[in-house]
C-alpha cells in the first residue's frame, strides 16, 4: 500500500486556477463522496484552503491512482485537466508524508509558521473520518502530522511574532490594550487588508467592531461575515469619537483623516486616548495627526519593521523545524515499510501453523492414550516451538529499512516456503517420509 499525494498550491499555481479547484465551496463531504467511488483510491483525505488543494490517498498502484485523481479533478470541477496538469505536483510514500508534515508544521505556508494551517489539516482529516474514507495508512499519517505540528510549535519559535501587516496591526493593538474584549474597534475600508485585519481582531475577542467603507454594501458584507456593525461613510467622524482603536485600510489617494478632523473628534473624548493604525498605502491619516495630545499614530512603516524583525527571527527557526520533520519522516517510513512485510509475515505464520496442525492430526493415533493435560502440553510445546522459529525472520523482515530489499526478502520467503501454495504439505516428497516424522514425534511424547 502506498501513500500518494496530488495537489496544487500557491507555490505552483496562479490564483485564477486555484479558484477553480476549491473543494471547500461545495463542502469536503461532497468531494470525499465523489472521490470514494474511484476504484484505485481505497482511502482519501481532501485538504482545501485558499492557498492549496491537495488529495491524499492510499493506493495499491500509484499509476492507477494518478489517473483516477486526474479524472476526478476534471469531472468534479468541470475542468480541462490539460490546463491544470502543468501546475500539479505529486509525492509518494515518505515524500508525501514529508510534504504533509511540512504543511502541518507551517513550513509550506505562504507565511512561514502561520498557525491556522494545522487546524485546517485537522478539519480535513475530521471530514474524512466522518465520511469513512480513511483506513490504516491515512489514520496513521494524519494524526502523525498533528504531532509534527505540535512539536514545531512547542520546540521552535517558528510561529512567534506577526509576519503580516494585518496581523502586526492586531498584535500592536493587543500590546497597547492587552485584553481587547472591552474595546471598540473601527475598521475603515472593506478591501483585502481591511478584511484580514478585521478577522484577526475578531479572533482576538473584540466584542464591538464597527466597519465603514465608501461603498456601504461592502461594509455590510464584511460586517455580516464577522458579526460586526456596518457604519455609513457619512457617519465616520461621529463614529471616530466612539472608537478606542481605529484601523485604516482604504485605497484613497489622499488622507481621509486630517489633523483638524481628528482634533474635532478628540474634543468630545475627555482625554480618552485614541490609537490610529494606518496600514494603507498611500497613507489614510495625515502624519500631523500624531502630534495631537492623547493620539497615538502608527503607520505601515512601523508595522513593516515589526514584520521584518519577526521574519528574521523565524528564519533562524526553520532549520530546527525541518529537523523535526526529517526525524518524524524517518519514523513514518519505517512504519510504512514494515507494512509491506505484513502479508508475508501473516502468510508465513499461517503456513507454519497449518503444518503444525497437520502434523498433530497425523499423530492422533499415537496421542490417543495421553491424558487431556498431556495433550494440551503437546499442543502448547509445538505452538511455542513455531513461535520461536518465526521470531527472528519476522523481526528481521519488519526491521529492514530499505523498501526494495524488504520486497526482495519477502519474495524470497514466499518462494522458499511456497506461501502462495494452497496445500501447506504439497512440497513433501512422499507420504512415507511424513509418516516417519510423525512416528519420530510420537516417540518423543509417548510416556
Amino acid at each position: 500500500m502506498h501513500l500518494f499525494l496530488l495537489g496544487v498550491s500557491h507555490k505552483t499555481t496562479p490564483v485564477d486556477i486555484r479558484e477553480h479547484l476549491d473543494f471547500a465551496a461545495r463542502g469536503l463531504d461532497a468531494a470525499l463522496a465523489a472521490l470514494a467511488v474511484r476504484p484505485s483510491t481505497s482511502e482519501a483525505v481532501v485538504l482545501s484552503t485558499c492557498n492549496r488543494a491537495e488529495l491524499y490517498v492510499a493506493c495499491d498502484e500509484v499509476a492507477s491512482a494518478r489517473a483516477d485523481l486526474l479524472g476526478f479533478l476534471g469531472e468534479y470541477h468541470g475542468l480541462d485537466t490539460s490546463a491544470v496538469f502543468p501546475h500539479l505536483y505529486e509525492q509518494v510514500d515518505g515524500a508525501a508524508a514529508r510534504h504533509l508534515f511540512r504543511v502541518a508544521g507551517g513550513l509550506d505556508s505562504l507565511v512561514v509558521g502561520e498557525p491556522q494551517i494545522l487546524g485546517q489539516v485537522k478539519d480535513a482529516y475530521a471530514a474524512a473520518t466522518e465520511g469513512r474514507t480513511v483506513g490504516p495508512v491515512l489514520n496513521k499519517v494524519f494524526p502523525w502530522s498533528f504531532t509534527v505540528g505540535k512539536r514545531v510549535r512547542t520546540e521552535t519559535a517558528l510561529s512567534e511574532g506577526a509576519v503580516s501587516v494585518s496581523f502586526a496591526a492586531t498584535a500592536l493593538a493587543r500590546k497597547i490594550f492587552g485584553d481587547l474584549k472591552e474595546r471598540t474597534v473601527l475598521v475603515i475600508g472593506a478591501g483585502e487588508m481591511g478584511k484580514l485585519t478585521a478577522r484577526h481582531l475578531k479572533a482576538q475577542g473584540v466584542s464591538r467592531m464597527l466597519i465603514t467603507s465608501r461603498t456601504l454594501a461592502h461594509a455590510v458584507a464584511l460586517a455580516e461575515t464577522i458579526d460586526a456593525s456596518p457604519v455609513p461613510w457619512r457617519d465616520l467622524l461621529v463614529t471616530l469619537n466612539q472608537a478606542d482603536i481605529v484601523i485604516t485600510a482604504t485605497g484613497a489617494l489622499l488622507p481621509i483623516l486630517t489633523r483638524s478632523q481628528v482634533e474635532g473628534a478628540m474634543r468630545g473624548r475627555r482625554n480618552r486616548p485614541l490609537f490610529l493604525i494606518d496600514i494603507a498605502l498611500p497613507r489614510d491619516v495625515d502624519p500631523a495627526v500624531g502630534d495631537l495630545d492623547s493620539v497615538f499614530l502608527y503607520n505601515i512603516d512601523d508595522l513593516q519593521a515589526i514584520v521584518e524583525a519577526n521574519l528574521t527571527r523565524r528564519a533562524s527557526e526553520v532549520s530546527k523545524a525541518e529537523g523535526i520533520v526529517a526525524d518524524e519522516v524517518k519514523k513514518f517510513e519505517a512504519w510504512l515499510s514494515a507494512r509491506v512485510a505484513i502479508p508475508t509475515v501473516v502468510a508465513l505464520r499461517q503456513r507454519f501453523e497449518a503444518i503444525r496442525r497437520q502434523e498433530l492430526d497425523r499423530l492422533q493415533p499415537k496421542l490417543a492414550g495421553l491424558p487431556p493435560e498431556a495433550k494440551t502440553r503437546v499442543d502448547e510445546i509445538t505452538r511455542l516451538l513455531v513461535e520461536k522459529l518465526l521470531i527472528t525472520p519476522t523481526e528481521q523482515l519488519k526491521s529492514t529499512p530499505d523498501p526494495e530489499r524488504l520486497r526482495s526478502d519477502a519474495d524470497a520467503l514466499t518462494r522458499l516456503f511456497a506461501l502462495d501454495a494452497e496445500d501447506p504439505a504439497r512440497d513433501e516428497p512422499d507420504r512415507s517420509s511424513a509418516a516417519r516424522r510423525a512416528d519420530d514425534a510420537g516417540k518423543l511424547v509417548t510416556p
